[in-house]
């Protein structure tokens, strides 16, 4: 019997590319938990994008923040996420979503969610039924400067703001 020349070349490069493939596949965003309610963020690259579009099904509820007419790539940062139930008010889930999607595991039932942009706060009903992927978008208009919009003011500013009542 002949010894196959091409025989380890082959399989050298077959695992040297399985390993290097798997290599350059990106890891799933974590999961993280707050007030006993799991979720995830992601979605900046669009790997991550098409990722979190995949397991969205799989999760009670889906949240997707954007910028009207953001350009690609651009992606809203620091949404302050804060889940209410929609009859009495009571907060159930307060996060930071640093990605165009958050994904949560909420209990069936009604909610208010508040998503919080550079002070700008928009407001979205969810209701979550058991087995159903449920799916609120928050859309920023383009033409708020997030940079000036809310947040705690500078010294200067309120002086101005003091002389400007009196």
């Amino acid at each position: 019997m002949k010894p196959n020349r091409f025989g380890w070349p082959l399989a050298a490069l077959v695992f040297l590319g399985a390993w290097t493939s798997a290599q350059a596949l990106p890891s799933n965003p974590p999961i993280l938990m707050t007030q006993g309610i799991e979720y995830m963020c992601g979605g900046k690259s669009s790997a991550e994008a098409a990722f979190m579009r995949m397991v969205s099904p799989r999760w009670a509820a889906t949240l997707e923040f954007s910028v009207n007419r953001a350009k690609p790539g651009d992606v809203p940062d620091d949404v302050t996420v804060v889940v209410r139930e929609r009859y009495t008010g009571r907060p159930v889930m307060q996060a930071v979503a640093g990605a165009p999607f958050m994904l949560a595991r909420l209990d069936p039932g009604a909610y208010e969610v508040d998503a919080t942009l550079g002070g700008v706060t928009l407001r979205q009903p969810l209701t979550v039924f058991n087995g159903v992927a449920s799916r609120a978008v928050f859309v920023w208009p383009s033409n708020v400067h997030f940079a000036n919009a809310g947040g705690p003011r500078m010294a200067e500013q309120q002086a101005a703001v003091r002389s400007s009542s009196d």
